[in-house]
């Protein structure tokens, strides 16, 4: 998991790395303006500008040769996934403001109109609706709505885990094949699932299950590039990480290394039938074994 050297970075023709980000600083532009439409579940900590930018620039790197409308919904689903991970993760007090959250999320998920006073329902309803626009298959949607689920059941049963490391009660911390079992908590599988939806083929029914199962490995391996980058700001946080439960910093490497070369022989049997989704997951890969030796999406509290 070596940074590039300067001959690799030689070889990249300036003309791409351009276009890549004029299609981030589109994908930025968007996602501040719905920041804004959603109000206060995007405060300027941690949502700073550089938030967005790293953002934009995950999906446009991962898909450069999409346009920025067909990566919008890709970029509305992350920040959508930070933004209710910062409401269950770091400001809700009780397990019933997490239920409520939950609830009202998968009501939308399912069809249901979000309230008025609700910012992230809102979000939500309108990636749905960028999905359904997109004449994405019935059988695509479900997958979607599953998706969601997923992911919010990881958040709320990380907010349990969370919560007693700061109570007056013994921790029942998971094992670390929980925590990572867990790992829809980090939201890039409903990113994945929802680029998906959103720029679906006549292919992707046929392979679903194929293609949720490496966009899951996918999501493992980043849980674990994420928590190799983030150690300190997790435990300044109060957040869980893999480090923290018992793997030391060279076994959670060897991990996430061998989760990767499973990823990329997966791959393989893919790339004909899929190569735009097969693509956009090995450039996630690759994006973030370099973003996090170095920084973090998340700006200061």
């Amino acid at each position: 998991m070596d940074i590039l050297s300067p001959d690799t970075l030689a070889a990249l023709p300036a003309g791409e790395c351009g276009r890549i980000c004029a299609l981030a600083a589109d994908g930025q532009r968007d996602l501040q303006a719905c920041a804004e439409r959603y109000g206060p579940t995007f405060p300027g900590h941690p949502f700073d500008p550089t938030f967005f930018s790293t953002v934009a620039l995950s999906n446009a790197f991962s898909a450069y040769w999409l346009t920025g409308d067909q990566l919008r919904t890709a970029n509305r689903a992350a920040l959508w996934a930070f933004g209710v991970d910062w409401l269950i993760d770091y400001l809700a007090t009780s397990a019933e403001e997490v239920d409520d959250i939950v609830r009202r999320c998968l009501a939308v998920a399912h069809g249901g109109a979000p309230a008025a006073d609700d910012p992230i329902s809102q979000l939500l309803a309108d990636i749905r609706s960028d999905i359904v626009d997109s004449t994405s298959p019935e059988a695509l949607l479900r997958i979607w709505c599953d998706q969601v689920h997923r992911t919010l059941d990881a958040m709320a049963r990380e907010w349990h885990w969370r919560s007693g490391i700061s109570g007056d009660a013994v921790p029942v911390l998971p094992t670390p094949e929980q925590y990572l079992d867990n790992a829809d908590n980090l939201g890039f599988a409903f990113v994945y699932v929802s680029h998906r939806c959103f720029t679906h083929d006549p292919h992707l029914q046929r392979d679903a299950d194929l293609l949720r199962d490496a966009g899951w490995r996918v999501q493992h391996a980043i849980r674990l590039l994420n928590d190799l980058g983030t150690y300190r700001r997790d435990i300044a946080w109060g957040d869980l990480n893999i480090l923290m439960l018992g793997p030391d910093r060279t076994a959670v490497i060897q991990q996430a290394e061998n989760i990767i070369e499973y990823c990329r022989t997966v791959f393989v049997s893919l790339r004909a039938a899929h190569p735009g989704l097969v693509a956009y997951l090995e450039r996630q890969i690759d994006f973030n074994v370099g973003f996090w030796q170095l920084t973090d999406y998340w700006g200061d509290l």
